[in-house]
Formats: C-alpha cells, structure tokens, sequence
C-alpha cells in the first residue's frame, strides 16, 4: 500500500526558509515521478515542482530559482527545499506520485497516490 507522508511545514518570516520532506513507503521509489503541489486559502491547488527518476526537475515558472525538489533514494524521501518564503506562499503543500509522462507534470488527476498536506505559513 503507497502512503505518503510530509513533514517540515510551519510558521516563518518572510525571507526565511523551509525545507518540507515527503516520506514514500509502498514501493513508489523507482516506480513513481514525485512531485509537489500546494493550495493556498480560497484558490485551487496548483503544481509546484516534480522531480522523476532519471533526476529531471520540473518548476512552476514563477517559483524556479527560489524552490528546489531534490530525492534521498537511501529515505525514501522527496524535500523541498523553499528559499526567500514570501506570505504569498502560504499554503498547504502535498506530495504526489505519478505514473504518468513528464508531459502530464501539472496534471493534478494523473498523480495517483497524495499526502495528507502540511500547512506552510509566512508572515509579513
């Protein structure tokens, strides 16, 4: 059974930094590309970044350069690594998994397997 769980969310300062984690059991290493999404108060969910398993990343083009989706195969585990955290990025952020080509990387019903969310809070 896939279950993914995050980790690493909370409250800082605009500026700051967080990193999330994402831990896979189930056998969705090796199997799965991985990716992030993020739904922030009254707006849809939306993609933030993917990674697959021949390492290539995928970037919502207004977060590259400040988001990184790196994978530790050794843990099972995704991060996101988020740098300069504006209040604009508050949010509840899951991880995803996905059988499914780099072409569907945005599209949200080709990620089968979701997290239970962790909430991301940035003040002013």
């Amino acid at each position: 059974q896939v279950q993914l769980v995050e980790s690493g969310g909370g409250l800082v300062q605009a500026g700051g930094s967080l990193r999330l984690s994402c831990a896979a059991s189930g056998g969705v290493f090796g199997h799965y590309a991985m990716g992030w999404f993020r739904q922030a108060p009254g707006k849809e969910r939306e993609f933030v970044a993917r990674l697959n398993w021949s390492a290539n990343t995928y970037y919502a083009h207004s977060l590259k350069g400040r988001f990184t989706i790196s994978i530790d195969n050794a843990k099972n585990t995704v991060y996101l690594q988020m740098n300069n955290l504006k209040p604009e990025d508050t949010a509840v952020y899951y991880c995803a998994a996905s059988s499914y080509s780099d072409t569907y990387s945005e599209v949200q019903t080709t990620y089968a397997y979701w997290g239970q969310g962790t909430q991301v809070t940035v003040s002013s």
